[in-house]
């Protein structure tokens, strides 16, 4: 079904700024999977009708940072309560090399199945379980599974040179890779996947783990080059607590989106993952270089890392898009809980920030700058803006049909909203999905996917958990 009419919603947010933000009108045509009209519109004869009274359309989710791979290592104890760098150790670190082929591939899938509930339809993927040697091709099953569902999908290639625990100490899935072995790795599933078409469904980008440990210096400058000339974007985590600031400073003399600058690693093609930890100048120079954002705020509160300043990269002219990061540091790694947070921390970081008049601040009054339209936006526009996917991201005629109708006349927790527009994400909790469309075609409904049989996924990820501690 990529021809259809959705009549009678009780609002359609767009992903656009301003009065933009809000559509007028209740009803929204697709043709050929993409936007043809959105307002008041009569059904033309034989035209399929989607009713969606009781029902808000909003443009589907765009989520910029992910490791799908951690879908199995929710609520690990060892890592529980740490901050980033003990967790890394006690869980990711600790239990990746111990997962199969066949728990990478159940661990997309239930990451992807999360995803697609909460109305994801594009979803980047920061994969870096790699290793020299391995025995099969995560990228080719990322993909596969993306395609299973009739997702969107970036892999964001990840991995590095270097590793952070000691070479005697490291299994074999856990040693680092070749500058030429990962340069070659691109190279490959680039010519195998990526589509550099505004709205296309699959895509690669370059995406060392992180600059300042995955790779020496002159390494990540050659990965931006080669990325450039291949056509690919860059990601990367960045500057999500203070110890980035620390080791940066100490090896280099500078601080971490400096030194980014330093190996190429700024620019409109570029976006980083949190930049939690960043001082005025460095908000700065992210602005003036239209660099981006993966907010990613329910991994930053779990780790204990803060609040990422997104409304002042906003207003320096950085690109700001919302990310979930992986289940083992989030448990609920879907993007309506993550909206939902974003707008709520954002709200927390204001207040957090104000100044009191009598002290030469301006009160309170910038707690209440971000709006539900604004977290709309960054989740949906935003991320399309970051990735390249110019065709995707907003509901508007032209744009590719990617679209979200969430019910709200089944669940209490939305009763007596005197605006229903804002209820998925300002009421959070799983909301009631009724349908999801990706380039026009059905890809959920009434809150299933077709075909998936949702029990006999989580009787395997109990078995493939159990199996995973068995190694241990």
């Amino acid at each position: 079904m990529s021809d259809f009419l959705i009549r009678n919603a009780t609002a359609i947010l767009t992903g656009l700024k301003g009065d933009a933000a809000r559509a007028r009108g209740s009803d929204l045509r697709v043709r050929a999977g993409k936007i043809t009209g959105i307002g008041t519109l009569a059904p033309l004869p034989g035209e399929r009708q989607v009713d969606a009274s009781g029902c808000v359309v909003y443009p589907s989710w765009v989520n910029t940072h992910h490791h799908l791979f951690q879908s199995l290592l929710k609520g690990d104890p060892e890592g529980l309560n740490a901050t980033l760098s003990p967790w890394l150790l006690a869980t990711p670190m600790r239990l990746r090399p111990l997962m199969t082929e066949e728990d990478f591939r159940l661990s997309a899938r239930v990451g992807l199945l999360e995803l697609a509930l909460s109305g994801c339809a594009t979803v980047a993927d920061h994969n870096y379980h790699y290793f020299p040697g391995m025995p099969y091709d995560g990228s080719a099953i990322l993909f596969e599974e993306a395609a299973k569902l009739g997702l969107r999908f970036v892999l964001c290639r990840g991995g590095g040179t270097l590793s952070r625990l000691p070479s005697s100490d490291l299994r074999p899935e856990s040693r680092p890779e070749t500058l030429d072995g990962f340069l070659r790795d691109v190279q490959r599933v680039a010519r195998e996947f990526h589509d550099p078409a505004p709205d296309a469904m699959q895509r690669v980008v370059m995406a060392p783990t992180t600059p300042p440990h995955s790779m020496l210096p002159e390494e990540m400058r050659e990965t931006a080059r080669e990325a450039r000339r291949l056509g690919l974007r860059l990601h990367s985590h960045l500057s999500e607590t203070v110890q980035y600031h620390d080791a940066v400073h100490g090896k280099h003399g500078m601080k971490p989106v400096q030194f980014c600058e330093s190996i190429e690693w700024l620019g409109p093609d570029v976006w980083f993952a949190h930049l939690v930890k960043l001082d005025e100048d460095e908000i700065a120079l992210l602005g003036k270089t239209q660099s981006g954002i993966a907010h990613c705020p329910q991994s930053n509160g779990r780790l204990g890392s803060g609040i990422a300043p997104v409304r002042q990269l906003e207003a320096a002219g950085a690109k700001v898009s919302i990310g979930v990061d992986g289940a083992a540091s989030n448990e609920a790694a879907d993007m309506l809980s993550e909206t939902h947070a974003a707008w709520l921390m954002q709200r927390a970081r204001g207040g957090q920030d104000a100044v009191a008049l009598y002290r030469g601040g301006q009160g309170e009054g910038d707690a209440a700058a971000t709006t539900v339209e604004d977290v709309v936006r960054w989740g949906s526009a935003g991320g399309a803006a970051v990735l390249g996917l110019d065709a995707v991201g907003t509901l508007e005629p032209g744009k590719a049909a990617d679209i979200s109708i969430y019910g709200l006349d089944r669940d209490p927790r939305y009763f007596g909203l005197h605006d229903p527009a804002i209820g998925p994400v300002a009421s959070g909790g799983n909301a009631d999905l009724r349908w999801m469309f990706v380039a026009g075609k059905e890809v959920v409904r009434d809150g299933k996917v077709p075909g998936l049989d949702v029990i006999e996924l989580g009787r395997k990820s109990a078995a493939a958990v159990k199996g995973i501690l068995s190694r241990l």
